[in-house]
């Protein structure tokens, strides 16, 4: 089986370093630890981890070549980010 890496896998991993890093050292806001929460956080962390996992597992099975993944979840982080930029 040919491993192919797109972006949704790199940020996959990068929500799973992040939900890691918050179960050791716990969160924060604003320099204030949030004591009692920093377990919940972790956890939202790793179903974002999930559901961006399934997504590339989605994309993977609509588009074969390698070129044409990339294009489209880069098109897809851009997406949900304007998004996200609008709604804040």
């Amino acid at each position: 089986m040919k491993f192919r890496f797109t972006p949704l896998n790199f940020f996959t991993a990068f929500l799973v370093a992040v939900a890691a890093y918050v179960f050791i050292y716990g969160a924060g806001m604003a320099g204030r630890p949030l004591e009692h929460w920093g377990g919940t956080i972790g956890w939202i962390f790793l179903l974002f981890a999930f559901v961006v996992f399934v997504i590339d597992i989605m994309f993977r099975n609509f588009f074969i070549e390698t070129k044409k993944i990339w294009m489209v979840e880069t098109f897809f982080i851009v997406l949900v980010i304007i998004i996200f930029l609008l709604v804040k």
